[in-house]
């Protein structure tokens, strides 16, 4: 038998990074780490909200009167729908529907009316993709769960009742995980004859793979905010550029069981009737190529500018836009490397991706406010890499939110949003092609999703 070709989950590796679900915004970016600011659209980096989640929105937004502080703590749930329709059968495979929670936690005190530290906890990139073991993509993967954690301290600094500026340090804990099935179609009987040739039905199961892997990165966040006038205020902020080193990769591969059995006269000579099974099982035992083993690879989380102005239209009325790049272009090759599969590079040519963000927030009451939203953005993905590991497309996305003082400490926040993706062509497959090409597009995916989430705010 030949090499086994699986490169250990390649596929499922070029869709994943960071954060523990369902794929969110354009790449793999999340961007929604807090209700209030979820409500209005993900806006704010000329005016962060005020439940600590400038450090993620504009750390120069983080800024508390001596002695003061605050903590909020939250979750949005995400629920997402879609579907891979085969352009030539017909054939429909569906994501498995399935809930999950993506959790942030902001502080933050100020040491003086001039200087705030605080801490923070979010995912700024991932997701979590889940297709059933009979989804036609299944060679190229069937699940895909990155836990990515970022733990940035903050300083923020009030430069002049105009200016500001702040800063924070990034420490991000990874952990992927990642499964795939082998056709049994592809792979080599013995020199010159596949499996195939055997009469082997191509989209025959008979490996499943599992990488695990963790890997601790660096980087660090800034940001600016100017105040142009008393009710127009301006904001920009950098989030760096880091680099995941699964090193310590370990890809557990077992067998399943096909049932079938060599014909009469086949090319390797066996009796009729001989298990395949048995056949392929000594691949599976020591000193096989289908064992355990260990494997590397090499990742970018892509660098963020984001832009935005905030204008006070009333006293009631907050007006805000934001405009963002992601650097995905930094995402040209996944290099992998494993002890007995050997080498693979996999092409992405991933490209820059731009979004737009607007909201509105109105106070309601003297506590109270209402908030709406609304976001574009084009995808990173270029055609030939549009794959069931990341279906991803462009989008709008429509936001909603509430957010109420209880009393003078307690606060909460409360969002709806509904991403609303094109549907795209895209392949299941790589037809044995090391760099594929959009003619090998054999279906449309589609994908929606509904997100709701929830922070409660301390002051004190």
């Amino acid at each position: 038998m030949r090499r086994f070709q699986v490169w250990i989950a390649a596929g499922v590796l070029t869709a994943v990074l960071v954060m523990p679900r369902p794929v969110e915004a354009q790449g793999f970016s999340v961007n929604e780490h807090g209700s209030c600011s979820m409500g209005r659209g993900g806006t704010g980096v000329a005016s962060p909200c005020a439940d600590g989640s400038a450090i993620f929105i504009n750390p120069a937004g983080l800024l508390l009167a001596k002695g003061k502080g605050v903590t909020s703590a939250g979750a949005t749930m995400i629920r997402a729908t879609g579907d891979f329709t085969n352009s030539t059968t017909g054939e429909v495979s569906s994501l498995v529907e399935e809930t999950h929670p993506v959790p942030a936690l902001f502080m933050g005190y100020g040491l003086s009316d001039n200087a705030t530290i605080g801490f923070g906890v979010f995912a700024p990139y991932g997701l979590a993709i889940e297709w059933p073991t009979t989804a036609e993509g299944r060679f190229l993967g069937y699940y895909s769960s990155v836990k990515g954690i970022y733990f940035q301290p903050s300083f923020g600094l009030k430069a002049s009742d105009r200016l500001s500026f702040g800063i924070g340090f990034d420490i991000t804990s990874s952990s992927v995980e990642l499964k795939q099935r082998v056709d049994l179609a592809d792979q080599e009987a013995a020199p010159g004859v596949t499996f195939a040739n055997l009469g082997v039905a191509y989209g025959t199961d008979f490996a499943d793979v599992q990488l695990a892997g963790n890997d601790i990165s660096t980087g660090f966040h800034i940001g600016a905010i100017a105040k142009l006038t008393d009710d127009l205020s301006f904001g920009i902020r950098y989030l760096s550029k880091q680099t995941v080193n699964v090193d310590d990769g370990l890809a557990t591969i077992t067998q399943v069981e096909t049932n079938l059995y060599l014909a009469p006269g086949n090319p390797l000579g066996l009796p009729a009737g001989t298990p395949i099974d048995a056949l392929v099982a000594p691949q599976f035992q020591p000193g096989g190529s289908l064992v355990n083993q260990g494997g590397t690879a090499t990742l970018p989380y892509p660098a963020q500018l984001s832009m935005g102005l905030t204008l006070q239209a009333t006293d009631k009325l907050r007006l805000l836009g934001d405009v963002g790049i992601q650097y995905w272009s930094v995402w040209e090759t996944l290099p992998l490397n494993f002890a007995l599969l050997g080498e693979k590079t996999i092409v992405e040519n991933y490209k820059n991706t731009t979004s737009w963000r607007l909201g509105a927030e109105y106070l309601v009451g003297s506590k109270s406010t209402a908030r709406l939203g609304i976001i574009a953005h084009n995808a990173a993905a270029p055609d030939q890499t549009v794959t069931p590991n990341l279906p991803e497309a462009a989008r709008t996305e429509f936001t909603a939110g509430f957010g109420s003082r209880i009393n003078e400490r307690f606060g909460f926040d409360l969002a709806y949003q509904y991403i609303d993706q094109a549907d795209r062509q895209g392949r299941s497959g790589d037809g044995g092609m090391a760099v594929p090409t959009a003619a090998l597009n054999d279906g449309v995916y589609t994908f929606q999703a509904n997100l709701v989430g929830i922070t409660l705010t301390y002051s004190f």
